[in-house]
Order: C-alpha cells, then sequence, then structure tokens
C-alpha cells in the first residue's frame, strides 16, 4: 500500500500543471494595432513565427513574418517570441513566450505564456492559440 501512495503521489508531482496567461503594460491599447510582423528567433527550425503570423491573420489582423529582426516595411506591432522544447517519447513544445512590442519604440505592450507539461502537451498551433487569445482578451 506504500508503495502504491509513493508512486500516485510521485505522478501527481511530475505531472505538473499547465498554465497560461498574460500581462499588458499600463495603458497598452491593443485595439489600435492592425499590422504585425513577426521576427523569426535564429534558433528555432520549427517555423513558430510562421504559426505566430498565419493566426494573427486568422484573428482578422494583417500579419507578416521574417527572419529580420525587424520589419523592412512599418508595422503597428513587432512579436517576438521563445519556445522551449522537451523530450519525452516525442518532442514537444513545452513552454512559449510571445512579446507584442510597439512597431516604432519596440517598447513591450503586451506579453503572454503557455507552460503545457507533458501530460497536458498541446500542438504547437494550440499553445499559439492559447497565447495570442490570453493577450487579446479584453
Amino acid at each position: 500500500m506504500k508503495r502504491l501512495i509513493s508512486a500516485f503521489a510521485l505522478c501527481v508531482c511530475l505531472s505538473g500543471c499547465a498554465t497560461s496567461g498574460a500581462q499588458k503594460a499600463p495603458g497598452a491599447d491593443l485595439s489600435k494595432l492592425k499590422t504585425f510582423y513577426v521576427a523569426k528567433l535564429p534558433a528555432d527550425e520549427r517555423g513558430i513565427e510562421r504559426l505566430v503570423a498565419a493566426r494573427l491573420t486568422q484573428m482578422g489582423f494583417e500579419a507578416t513574418s521574417g527572419a529580420e529582426p525587424k520589419p523592412v516595411q512599418a508595422a503597428d506591432a513587432l512579436v517576438t517570441y521563445q519556445d522551449r522544447w522537451m523530450w519525452d517519447i516525442t518532442m514537444y513544445m513545452i513552454r512559449l513566450n510571445v512579446q507584442i512590442r510597439d512597431g516604432r519604440t519596440g517598447s513591450i505592450l503586451a506579453t503572454g505564456e503557455s507552460m503545457r507539461p507533458s501530460l497536458q502537451r498541446k500542438s504547437p498551433e494550440g499553445m499559439v492559440q492559447e497565447v495570442l487569445t490570453e493577450i487579446f482578451k479584453q
């Protein structure tokens, strides 16, 4: 019985919790943003910048992405991100952080994060959707 209880406690501790959330800078008005440029993280070989741009387009915004750190054409917002991947039988994204920055000044207007341990994992598309939904909640 003690082994069963110990095994259960270990599973609960290792499973972790899925979390997501977002914060806006004081006075930030995301409703004024219409055009977005998603800057590719140099180490990203999975195309997360394209997923973010595609989701923003689905949300009704004009979004482009590219390898340049700043957009070639002016954009209302610059989007940056950090993705973290883990191995558990297969590779999966455990965390995605997204920052929405002012297109002129580069100051952060909003940030969002999704963390999904192995047992609550989502596809990269699902995590992008989760983070952007949190950021643009009114």
